[in-house]
């Protein structure tokens, strides 16, 4: 059983995460819309086919900001051991011991 000093350092640590993914995102959008407007400013005579440069800074930040949601908003960080813990209480209850 958590105690609520315990309970609280969970719930600040999830409430972190989310603050930093939210803050993450934000700087997400407003660099990649820097880069597609820079991309746009200096490709001359227009678009001649191939894929944008902007493209892959996009992509590869993006896999990483979905990472940083699903810990922030799908993955309790103290959930897996708390769970864990609860299980060899309720066993050693169980056993007597």
């Amino acid at each position: 059983m958590e105690t609520t000093t315990q309970r609280d350092e969970r719930l600040w640590k999830i409430a972190k995460a989310r603050a930093s993914f939210r803050s993450s995102l934000l700087i997400y959008l407003i660099m990649n819309a820097f880069f597609w407007a820079l991309w746009f400013i200096t490709t001359e005579n227009g678009y001649r086919g191939g894929t944008p440069w902007p493209v892959w800074p996009a992509l590869g930040w993006g896999l990483g900001l979905a990472f940083q949601y699903f810990n922030a908003w799908h993955r309790d960080p103290f959930g897996d051991a708390v769970r864990e813990y609860e299980k060899l209480q309720e066993e050693k209850q169980r056993r007597g011991i």
